[in-house]
């Protein structure tokens, strides 16, 4: 009869093994890494624009449905409107009286606030989207262009006409150039 020998497989790994696994580990993740942060930039610009259109078509909304003249405006705090294009600071919506259309009228019905590391302005000049009983706005076409500073290419944009529809657009280069400017 011969000797039997009894061989031991070790059920781990070498220590080299799992230096050059952690190495490949960490060479994905430095890759991955800024793929995954513009990414989370890309979602956080998407859903403000998201946020935006929410809220100018429950204004709409709440105009029709209710009756009664509705406000949208850019507002830091959420008690009073804020004078300028800045809307990434947030904004508040509620009904407002005609002899006092820049503010509104009692607390706001529904407030947002704001987007830190992200610019949103409105047209030149259009600090204020009223709309009125039958769902227009009663003046000209207003665009909001979202961006964050220094990212042109990323830049979104939304329209609202004359006739209170909100739609997305494609951002005009004047108003990209004066969004990464920080407005």
């Amino acid at each position: 009869m011969g000797i039997q020998r009894e061989t031991r497989r070790n059920a781990g790994f070498t220590l080299i093994e799992s230096m050059a696994v952690l190495a490949v580990a960490s060479v994905l993740l430095c890759l991955a890494v800024p793929a995954l942060g513009r990414m989370v930039a890309h979602h956080r610009l998407v859903t403000a624009q998201h946020d935006l259109v929410a809220a100018l078509q429950h204004a709409r909304n709440q105009a029709v449905i209710g009756g009664r003249r509705t406000l949208l405006c850019p507002s830091a705090g959420g008690r009073q409107c804020d004078d300028g294009t800045h809307w990434e600071r947030g904004w508040a919506s509620g009904s407002y009286r005609s002899d006092k259309a820049s503010q509104l009228d009692g607390p706001p019905e529904r407030v947002n606030a704001g987007y830190a590391q992200l610019v949103i302005i409105s047209t030149a000049g259009r600090t204020r989207i009223r709309f009125q009983p039958h769902g227009a706005t009663g003046s000209g076409n207003v665009t909001f262009t979202l961006c964050r500073p220094g990212h042109a290419e990323e830049a979104l944009a939304l329209t609202v006409s004359t006739t209170g529809r909100v739609a997305s657009a494609k951002p005009r280069l004047e108003d990209v150039t004066r969004c990464v400017a920080g407005g």
